[in-house]
């Protein structure tokens, strides 16, 4: 279970939808994040980049049809921060 904590690195917005989106699968091609997103390449790996800094998101790298592509899903710790970091905003509204 993890506790109830407000998280200022999760709470940018790009980071929180990141983060939503990877909890809810086990993992997702880069690409695919990015158009959910409606966000370029290079933001996207900004705010990834952050996130994997902090050990909350992993990124591997695979091919595709013979062609490079980035992996990335939510670590333990990501899941931990996020769950909690979630339950601070509700805690917020409640």
């Amino acid at each position: 279970m993890s506790k109830s904590e407000f998280d200022h690195l999760i709470h940018a917005p790009n980071r929180l939808q990141i983060c939503a989106f990877l909890s809810a699968t086990d993992q997702v091609e880069f690409q695919i994040l990015r158009q959910h997103l409606e966000v370029s390449d290079s933001v996207l790996s900004k705010h990834v980049k952050a996130l994997e800094d902090a050990g909350y998101v992993k990124s591997k790298k695979r091919t595709k049809l013979g062609r490079p592509c980035t992996w990335l899903e939510l670590s333990k710790s990501g899941t931990q921060a996020f769950n909690g970091h979630v339950k601070a905003l509700k805690a917020i509204v409640d």
